[in-house]
């Protein structure tokens, strides 16, 4: 991964370019030994992949980045990028109710859930509550119990219906959008034609989109919106939907929310057991899947645990939160 493949900005930013450039992780002020107990700690888990980026560069890589994957729920923050795009384009108005845009289910949608916006389902407050494909029924209200835009609950119904609305508001297939307004402006390495696809179910109309991804390509998606949207000299996404998205709208616990499909979490916060002493905001899903950035130390982590190693059980939230607080640990020779 040689510098020349880099390619830094007016602002003094670096991206990279068909490779990650690798920064010796000595250098960066990164302890060898904290580094060290880091992997050890992963070699011992269920990991399969791990790595850190520092103002753009690669300064700790663990594991097979190349390896493709589900990535399980972060398929969700991935397409809030896609949202902020076709909503700034005036493809997709924010502000559209199902009714407006002729969605249903197999069991009808009553008058009331017809009026649930497409804001609604990106801050999963739709009101909506249906079995979903991917079902999230466990602690799911009663039907009508909250109007939509009223009460947050992590929803699949919303999820799932988001991908249709793409497909039906872009007359856009939702995999042929990702690619071309997000795999190649970033010039991802390893997503290809496949790593995209629909699960069907009788449990609802409304398809579960799958993505399957390396880690590499992943924390392409975490620098993007590291630097607020932007991409080498692009703005990719508007500034200000990479902003609304990542703060709290929804406080799920204390210090710790739910904004467009990204979940979000203040320093030392009590409500989040992978909370440090710094604000984050990250795309998590089932199985140790995680996208993380920390703004304030121009971070991104990437953690993936895929189905093929051991049991396939991964690692779990409070797990990801002693990674990560043993990682930051070594940054700077706290290590």
């Amino acid at each position: 991964m040689g510098r020349e493949s880099a390619s830094p900005t007016d602002a003094g930013h670096i991206f990279p370019g068909i490779r990650w450039e690798d920064a010796a992780s000595e250098s960066s002020g990164w302890s060898p030994t904290g580094l060290a107990a880091l992997s050890l700690r992963l070699s011992e888990s269920e990991s399969t992949a791990f790595m850190i980026v520092q103002a753009g560069r690669l300064v700790y890589q663990w594991g097979d980045l190349t390896l493709k994957s589900s990535v399980a729920s972060v398929r969700k923050s991935l397409i809030n990028v896609l949202y902020g795009i076709f909503i700034a384009e005036g493809r997709i108005n924010a502000n559209a109710t199902l009714a407006d845009l002729d969605i249903d289910d197999t069991e009808p949608l009553t008058p009331a859930e017809r009026q649930a916006t497409v804001m609604n389902l990106l801050m999963a407050r739709s009101g909506v509550y249906l079995p979903s494909v991917y079902d999230t029924e466990k602690g799911r209200p009663a039907r009508g119990s909250h109007p939509p835009g009223t009460h947050w609950f992590y929803n699949n119904w919303d999820f799932n219906v988001l991908g249709t609305i793409i497909q039906r508001a872009t007359d856009q297939n939702l995999f042929d959008a990702f690619v071309s307004r997000l795999v190649l402006p970033l010039q991802m390495e390893d997503y290809a034609p496949g790593d995209g696809w629909f699960q069907h179910g009788p449990q609802s109309l409304h398809p579960v989109y799958k993505i399957s991804m390396s880690a590499r390509d992943l924390a392409r998606v975490g620098l993007l919106y590291l630097r607020s949207g932007c991409w080498g000299d692009k703005q990719i996404v508007l500034e200000s939907w990479v902003s609304d998205s990542t703060a709290i709208h929804s406080e799920v616990g204390a210090g710790h929310g739910y904004g467009y499909l990204w979940w979000a979490t203040e320093a030392h916060a009590g409500g989040d057991s992978m909370a440090t002493h710094v604000p984050m905001f990250y795309a998590s899903g089932w199985g140790g899947q995680y996208l993380i950035v920390l703004p304030t130390l121009d971070l991104v982590i990437v953690h993936r645990s895929a189905s093929s190693k051991g049991s396939g059980s991964g690692a779990s939230h409070v797990q990801m939160g002693a990674v990560l607080r043993l990682a930051l640990a070594a940054m700077n020779g706290q290590g």
